[in-house]
């Protein structure tokens, strides 16, 4: 299990230092320095969402690919080099080249979505049915804290970047990415070498040549989609998913850039951020627990109630103090709702085909990370207000409740 949770420690110092922090606000600063706030904003959320729409069609197809072909750590590796190497060329944009800069995003975002969906079906291969809640909590928790540490080291970094020798935060900042790449390639290393391909016992995927691969996982994607039909409670966790998951994303996704729209400074907002890495640790630690004596199902609802509330907030704050609650709030929850998610879909679905419904289940994640960011971009170019973007993301927790509410949810049986 820390083999595979090694993982989630590695790729998360690109989600918490590139996605969430410092591509935003380089973003901002530097390479859209001198546009209008409103429409930087857009282009940060049109981005999310073109990478989002490109993985979404794939995920299910490189689900069953992995299946069929016993290719999961294959594919895992393939889309981890191609993650590292897009962040690893962040540094080489120059001053103003948005474009270059969003075409790297977009690479660097389609490595690391990409290889989430194989990572995740590992966890049939790690965890039972009843340890997959502690299991996929561990490895959020790990993700957390790992992503953490190098933030911290990255944010000490640049607001003294004559300590390590640099001129300017600018160069310091252009480090910090390539220490990501640094960071995601070493700590990756376990999940390749001591994690199985296959669950000991059952029997290993069959070896299918490279040119009937496409043919095979598109074939198999349809006896996917046919196996959701029959299995409807399945279907209606994943529409539920969709609809929460999709806010969830979007605050991560969009939270900087809306504090620096509405005019708090950057170094408050990345105090926020390491707010919500090391409170997340424990807490997503403590969910795991506490799903496993109040139900899974009332955990989630839990955390929905808590964005919901959080979003409100966020709609009328004013002062950075305020931002320093509100990171406290979702960090709590943050975690919770994303390792909880994953561990009642694991349970749910046949272990023996668990890469492509983890396709599906990744393929609704990338689809929700359109939907979010691009409704935050539209709103902020028509009303010319971040705060009614910020506001419309409360929809997709609502739309994502009531669905949720008509899902049958098994709980695992007490040991």
């Amino acid at each position: 299990m820390l083999a595979w949770a090694s993982y989630d420690w590695a790729n998360s110092a690109f989600s918490t230092t590139v996605v969430t922090a410092l591509f935003p606000i380089f973003f901002k600063n530097y390479w859209s320095r001198g546009a209008d706030v409103a429409v930087s904003t857009a282009q940060l959320g049109f981005s999310h969402s073109l990478v989002s729409a490109l993985l979404a069609g794939l995920s299910p197809v490189f689900g069953a690919l992995a299946d069929r072909g016993s290719g999961k750590k294959t594919f895992l590796l393939l889309f981890t080099l191609l993650g590292i190497l897009g962040t690893a060329l962040f540094p080489s944009v120059a001053e103003g080249d948005w474009p270059r800069a969003i075409a790297l995003f977009v690479v660097a975002n389609i490595g690391f979505m990409g290889a989430n969906t194989f990572y995740d079906a590992l966890l049939c291969n790690v965890a039972e049915r009843d340890r997959m809640e502690f299991a996929s909590a561990f490895g959020f928790a790990l993700g957390y804290l790992g992503g953490g540490l190098l933030f911290l080291f990255n944010v000490v970094t640049i607001t003294k970047p004559e300590w390590f020798g640099f001129p300017d935060k600018a160069e310091a900042t252009r480090f910090a990415f390539l220490s990501v790449a640094v960071w995601w390639a070493v700590f990756a290393i376990p999940t390749f070498l001591f994690v199985p391909e296959h669950r000991p016992g059952s029997a290993r995927p069959e070896k299918i040549p490279l040119r009937r691969l496409v043919f095979t996982g598109a074939k198999q994607l349809w006896g996917t989609l046919l196996e959701l039909r029959r299995r409807k409670y399945l279907g209606l966790f994943l529409l539920a998913y969709f609809f929460y998951i999709d806010g969830v994303n979007t605050i991560i996704k969009m939270s900087v850039d809306y504090g620096m729209s509405i005019g708090f400074k950057a170094e408050g907002l990345i105090v926020a951020i390491l707010i919500v890495q090391f409170v997340g640790f424990p807490a997503t630690l403590a969910f795991g627990w506490i799903a496993g004596r109040v139900g899974a199902k009332r955990a989630l609802f839990a955390c929905i109630s808590v964005y919901i509330l959080g979003t409100v907030w966020a709609y009328f704050m004013t002062e950075e103090r305020e931002f320093y609650v509100l990171a406290v709030m979702i960090a709590l929850v943050q975690g919770g709702i994303q390792s909880i998610s994953r561990a009642v879909f694991a349970r749910m679905i046949p272990q023996d085909q668990a890469g492509e419904f983890f396709g599906f289940y990744n393929m609704l994640g990338k689809f929700s990370a359109v939907l979010g960011p691009l409704l935050m971009a539209v709103v902020s170019l028509i009303s010319r207000d971040p705060r009614h973007s910020i506001l419309s993301v409360i929809l997709l927790f609502v739309i994502g409740a009531a669905i949720l509410a008509k899902v049958p949810v098994a709980e695992p049986r007490e040991p």
